[in-house]
């Protein structure tokens, strides 16, 4: 996302979305004009801009592969939460603000 939006790409994709609100469609029909709608579109930085507003709202969650290591190392951190072996936010800012003092 770091490219910045050209003022007439914005006003376009702003166009777009306001007149899919404006009509009074159920969510499923919403979402099949927005598919054919994409469909016949063949403007790729238009579709970049659809993807991009599309990724800022929803994004597919994957659980995350963690190794053996990482594993064993979240069940030793809870074990001493539970065990209140912790720093509260507080007390860790006290000990890196004298690290940072000297």
């Amino acid at each position: 996302m770091g490219k910045s939006f050209s003022k007439s790409r914005v006003l376009y994709t702003l166009n777009f979305v306001s007149l899919i609100k404006r009509k009074e469609m159920s969510t499923d029909e919403l979402k099949k004009h927005l598919h054919e709608g994409i469909e016949n579109i063949d403007d790729d930085e238009f579709l970049n801009t659809i993807k991009e507003l599309i990724d800022h709202k929803y994004s597919a969650f994957e659980e995350p592969e963690l190794s053996n290591w990482q594993l064993k190392r979240i069940h030793e951190s809870e074990k001493q939460i539970s065990q209140g072996d912790f720093l509260t936010n507080e007390e860790a800012d006290q000990i890196i603000d004298k690290w940072l003092k000297g």
